[in-house]
């Protein structure tokens, strides 16, 4: 087992940010760690990675106890935080020969650099100085830098923010690389990034897991309490009006003239909405009962 966590909560103060959480990550693959802003991730994450070590509960890496081993855990992690430290003024390949003496590697030093600057594209960009890379390519030296002692277990906490789109893809991909023979707990804001490269999804909300399942799996769960169904109409409409439809939990304005409408039922909505429209002199030109999305099934949980 890669990771264990068991009854694991970590208070500040009087606050919970996590609550006795308990998941387990076996060997190999990607687990996408998701949830709103102060939920409890990164604080899970620093958990993990022994930088915090005042907490209730059990975690432990490889079979190595977190509280007990925190250096013998940090040699076998690879852990990217929020926000990527640094050095800007190095060269990209001192800087990675830097990190190769912080954990002092002794044998076959420079292959492992070449092999890590192979693996996250940076080649042509080894000799320049960090500072003078984009947020794209600073992200890749990150994840060499967390590569290079070559740990078993990556700890990854919102890797691609602040990227434009090209740039998440292409950090996507070597994501998705590493986790074909490494385990990788990843936290994102992307769901689509989730649906396209994680195995499993666990979704944390004030500190206490609320989903641990396969992406569909999740979808299916969520979709069992509610019947979302989109809609277009001819006229301009208000979200206050649609909201008055008998059991209408929530409603979505997709684009000018077309709407999420989900509902507490199970049932099928439609005529419900059919007459709703007729009664308000709205003409409908399209309706379907919609499959719900990662996105609309974290709503659901989080909000």
């Amino acid at each position: 087992m890669s990771l264990s966590i068991s009854q694991l909560t970590k208070k500040y103060g009087s606050q919970k940010a996590v609550d006795a959480i308990s998941f387990e990550v076996s060997s190999g693959g990607i687990v996408g760690f998701i949830g709103p802003n102060g939920a409890g991730k990164s604080t899970t994450m620093k958990v993990i990675t022994g930088f915090l070590s005042d907490f209730e509960g059990s975690v432990s890496v490889l079979g190595i106890d977190v509280r007990e081993h925190p250096l013998e855990v940090k040699k076998r992690i690879g852990y990217l935080p929020e926000h990527n430290p640094l050095y800007v003024d190095m060269y990209v390949h001192e800087y990675l020969r830097f990190i190769a003496r912080v954990y002092k590697l002794t044998t076959h030093v420079s292959s492992q650099i070449q092999l890590v600057i192979k693996r996250t594209g940076l080649v042509k960009e080894q000799h320049k100085k960090i500072h003078t890379l984009s947020k794209g390519y600073r992200q890749r030296v990150g994840l060499a830098a967390v590569l290079l002692h070559n740990p078993d277990v990556l700890i990854l906490d919102e890797p691609t923010t602040g990227l434009d789109p090209n740039q998440i893809v292409e950090i996507r991909n070597i994501i998705a690389e590493i986790g074909t023979h490494k385990t990788v707990l990843l936290s994102t804001h992307i769901m689509q990034e989730v649906e396209a490269i994680c195995n499993r999804v666990i979704i944390i909300n004030n500190g206490k897991i609320v989903a641990n399942n396969d992406s569909h799996a999740i979808k299916i769960e969520s979709q069992k309490n509610t019947t979302t169904v989109f809609v277009e109409f001819i006229e301009q409409c208000s979200i206050e009006l649609l909201q008055q439809i008998p059991h209408v939990i929530d409603v979505v304005n997709v684009s000018e003239k077309k709407w999420l409408i989900s509902s507490s039922q199970n049932d099928d909505i439609r005529e419900h909405i059919f007459n709703f429209a007729v009664a308000h002199k709205l003409t409908v030109i399209a309706m379907q009962i919609q499959e719900k999305s990662l996105e609309q099934a974290f709503h659901d949980l989080t909000r």
